[in-house]
């Protein structure tokens, strides 16, 4: 094969065909974007490095930017989300160079960065901007060439933003996941779901008549707190932001400090973008047997580095989870502390990835066309964009809603008619 790549296994492939041909048919949206973007090529000579989690939503959201007319490479955003069979079906049936190998260390990861920077982009996509971070820290001779930038996760665009504060970005980003219809829907009902689901993949627990804590009650967090609860959990949120604090109070929830939860709870999980969240003293106030889950895009969150000194030993029970016996109680650390949904699940369901990918593709169309009046900084797209999506998921799903009339709209746009 002349196309440069490397992937576990390419004979792999037919399995990951399979399972990209399943993503697409629950991926309605994103197949009515790639049919107008294999007409008009809008993309063609474009070269776009993407750094994403290599699954069969991902797949299909790369396949339809290479019908733009795209040069698309692909690497991982996190060494454990990776579907070996997903990227050598990229690679042997679709010819697009993929550099992603499920469970590959530090020094692999980054080179695979450098793998997909060395095709010298016009177009970065990023989940976490790691591709971004590094053109502007190690390849910076590659900053004239790029014309634009989206990005994925919340944790991504919490860095571009510190990086345009500081008058550090070089580059226009978009940040798909302020899209209404990324975060509403993928942070909430996406993560909500598949967290649930790796940790139950991992461990095979019942979750009814569990204590189940919350770290932190943005989007995410309300997601997954909601499914919690729904499977029987009692479940406790801790935050630091007293408004999110407050919300969750109200929403049902019992609102109490990490430190003091963590003494009852069963289940811990952190999904805050911070670091550390999950520290020393908390490791000491654990009771026995507690179960460590992260669903924050780094593996930061929970302090494994402070844990593993703790622990007088640290043993692999199941595939994705570390026991660490510190004497007095085990505590047991769930995929390495990394993306508890990708790496010990199937991460989002297609059906609501339909959307945040079609935020992306929507993105890429946006920053091409609007190139030249782009300056470097952080960008949200624009509503009607985010509407446009909307209305096309609606449609897919058989929904229609009602529209106003003129009456309706020019007294929602005056102001003289009162009581």
């Amino acid at each position: 094969m002349s196309i440069k790549y490397d992937v576990k296994d390419l004979s792999l492939a037919e399995e990951g065909k399979k399972l990209i041909l399943w993503a697409k048919r629950d991926m309605p949206v994103l197949q009515l974007i790639r049919a107008r973007f294999k007409k008009t090529k809008f993309l063609k000579g474009v070269r776009l490095a993407a750094c994403l989690h290599v699954t069969s939503e991902t797949a299909n959201l790369v396949i339809t930017l290479k019908e733009g007319g795209a040069e698309v490479f692909l690497c991982a955003s996190n060494p454990l989300s990776t579907n070996d069979k997903v990227a050598a079906s990229l690679v042997k049936n679709y010819s697009i160079p993929v550099f992603a190998i499920k469970g590959e260390d530090t020094k692999v990861y980054y080179s695979h960065l450098n793998s997909v920077l060395d095709a010298e982009p016009n177009l970065t996509m990023d989940d976490g901007a790691d591709l971004v971070s590094l053109i502007h820290k190690k390849r910076q001779e590659l900053i004239k060439n790029v014309f634009g930038s989206t990005e994925e996760t919340t944790t991504g665009v919490i860095r571009l933003r510190a990086m345009e504060k500081d008058s550090s970005l070089k580059i226009p980003v978009i940040a798909v996941n302020d899209n209404l219809t990324k975060h509403l829907f993928d942070n909430r009902y996406g993560t909500g779901q598949s967290t649930i689901d790796g940790i139950l993949r991992s461990t095979n627990i019942l979750l009814a008549g569990k204590t189940f804590v919350v770290c932190g009650y943005g989007w995410c967090g309300r997601g997954v707190a909601m499914r919690a609860r729904g499977m029987g959990a009692r479940v406790i949120v801790c935050e630091v932001d007293p408004i999110k604090a407050l919300e969750a109070k109200m929403d049902g929830y019992e609102v109490m400090q990490l430190v003091t939860a963590i003494k009852t709870a069963d289940i811990v999980l952190s999904t805050t973008g911070d670091k550390h969240v999950i520290d020393t003293e908390d490791f000491k106030a654990a009771k026995d047997g507690v179960i460590l889950a992260n669903s924050g895009h780094f593996d930061v969150e929970i302090n494994k580095e402070a844990l593993g000194k703790l622990a007088k030993k640290v043993r692999k029970i199941r595939p994705m989870v570390d026991e660490y016996d510190l004497g007095n109680k085990k505590i047991y650390l769930l995929a390495e502390g990394r993306l508890v949904n990708l790496s010990a699940a199937d991460g989002h369901p297609a059906s609501v990835m339909d959307m945040s990918f079609s935020g992306q593709a929507l993105a890429a169309e946006y920053v091409w066309k609007n190139k030249k009046n782009l300056e470097n900084r952080v960008y949200s797209l624009p509503y009607a964009i985010d509407e446009q999506i909307a209305k096309m998921k609606l449609r897919s799903e058989n929904v229609n809603i009602d529209s106003l009339t003129k009456e309706q709209k020019k007294y929602l746009t005056s102001w003289q008619e009162g009581t």
